[in-house]
């Protein structure tokens, strides 16, 4: 494992949003969601492309709060530009479980 310092950790933006939109994304190379997150007035809305479709369907994750990385460079997947990275965790080495809060916390929350 390699470690890093505390200043490398806290440049990493680590925000709550809550799902607002989630498409379908038939263009992606692996199956994938278009999700819109609102992160507040701070950061506003992003979009990202996730890879969440083993575990969840579109109608249960608007609403849902997720923790996304808010400070890297948008990326081009396919047609869409991706402005956040929705973190999660791998079960069983292949579904994605979203890294969530278990309390509701205000968007934009920034991880402590």
């Amino acid at each position: 494992m390699t470690t890093i310092t505390w200043d490398q950790f806290s440049a990493v933006e680590l925000r709550v949003g809550t799902i607002i939109e989630a498409h379908p994304f038939p263009e992606a190379r692996n199956p994938a969601y278009i999700l819109h997150v609102d992160f507040g007035a701070e950061v506003g809305v992003r979009k990202s492309s996730a890879q969440i479709t083993d575990l969840y369907t579109l109608d249960k994750l608007v609403g849902k709060q997720v923790v996304a990385v808010t400070n890297f460079p948008a990326k081009q997947i396919g047609p869409l530009m991706s402005e956040c990275l929705v973190t999660g965790f791998y079960q069983d080495g292949k579904a994605v479980v979203l890294a969530v809060p278990d309390k509701p916390v205000p968007n934009g929350a920034r991880l402590v």
